[in-house]
């Protein structure tokens, strides 16, 4: 189906002389073979390069760019060919001592887990299981395996150690594809369910508490960004350690997130305005912005605080279960301070089919 949507977007392109796509937050956004069908026909992809989609969009391939750029790293594994090697790595990994229950959690809410399965493509929690021992890893491996072929297309899949007591803390970058990088601070995304975020805020207030964690994480990401010639917005997500503050790569979204209107309030800036920038260079000829643009777009610097939070359609009577519908009364604060993001109207509906992937 999304080669099928992808073609129809080129023959619009084509006939109306469109010469750039802006893709958005989903769906085609970090979908390489669409940038690259755009590119061969002429056509700016208002975003990454189709390389680095395919070579970010694959969480092994990510953690050895993390590491080439100096970037740290949760212990872990490249691809696992075999029950065997699985157990072996787990075991160099490291499983606890005392293991209360050998039991796998998908959840992963117990402090003393310390080892993960995960598919190397997808996210969003959809592809990874946590595991307290040996005793259900090849259960895990199998699982992981079987949902990330079905899901992703793509059965590979990793091992990583599991940090317990951890934030989930996530840079904003934007690159002109030339190795200038600009950094537009952290976000902090911690309070999550089923490993979705609820609440974003910016600044993160563990961060504003450690100056010298900021700068650490500014130049892990800048450097990431840089080493791999990174254009457009891109986010680099981060574990770290509440307990002793140190951070680890998790993985790079080659895309706008949702959360950047916390970031566009915090700094007073507009991503998607940077992001139409370097695709109307690019349509001129450029390899994009430069240097000297890319110095007239750095911020001035962060003020004030931004908090996000994401409405979603479900019935918590019952496990949080999806509950699409017809809303029949739709309300939202109006003021200068508040900023709605939605397509939700009275009359809108939220179809059962909402969480299915285009391909």
């Amino acid at each position: 189906m999304a080669w099928c949507i992808s073609e129809k977007i080129v023959c619009i392109c084509k006939a109306h002389g469109i010469g750039a796509v802006l893709p958005g937050y989903g769906f085609l956004s970090e979908n390489a073979e669409f940038a690259k069908m755009l590119s061969d026909h002429g056509i700016v992809f208002a975003g990454p390069s189709p390389k680095s989609i395919m070579e970010f969009g694959l969480k092994h391939r990510a953690r050895e760019l993390a590491r080439v750029a100096g970037v740290p790293l949760v212990p872990g594994t490249g691809i696992i060919t075999s029950q065997q090697e699985a157990a072996s790595e787990a075991q160099r990994i490291g499983y606890p001592v005392s293991i209360p229950d050998p039991a796998c959690s998908e959840h992963g809410t117990d402090p003393h887990v310390q080892v993960m399965v995960k598919a190397t493509a997808g996210g969003g929690g959809m592809g990874l299981v946590v595991c307290h021992g040996p005793e259900k890893l090849a259960e895990a491996v199998t699982s992981v395996r079987s949902r990330g072929k079905t899901l992703f297309k793509d059965d590979g899949l990793f091992l990583e150690r599991y940090v317990g007591n951890a934030r989930h803390i996530e840079g904003q970058i934007f690159g002109n594809g030339q190795g200038h990088v600009l950094w537009f601070g952290e976000r902090e995304c911690s309070i999550q369910r089923r490993h979705q975020k609820v609440v974003e805020e910016a600044p993160s207030s563990y961060v504003e508490r450690r100056p010298e964690l900021r700068e650490k994480l500014r130049l892990a990401s800048t450097a990431l960004a840089a080493s791999s010639s990174y254009k457009s917005a891109g986010t680099i997500e981060y574990l770290v350690d509440d307990t002793t503050g140190e951070f680890f790569f998790l993985e790079m979204n080659t895309r706008l997130q949702v959360e950047h209107g916390v970031t566009e309030a915090y700094y007073n800036t507009d991503l998607v305005r940077l992001m139409l920038l370097q695709a109307q260079a690019e349509v001129e000829g450029k390899p994009g912005l430069s240097a000297e643009e890319m110095q007239q777009q750095t911020p001035e610097g962060p003020k004030g605080h931004a908090i996000e939070v994401r409405v979603y359609a479900e019935n918590p009577a019952a496990d949080y279960m999806p509950a699409p519908g017809l809303f029949m009364e739709v309300s939202f604060p109006k003021n200068a301070r508040t900023r709605v993001d939605t397509w939700l109207e009275r009359g809108s509906v939220v179809t059962p089919y909402f969480g299915e992937r285009p391909d």
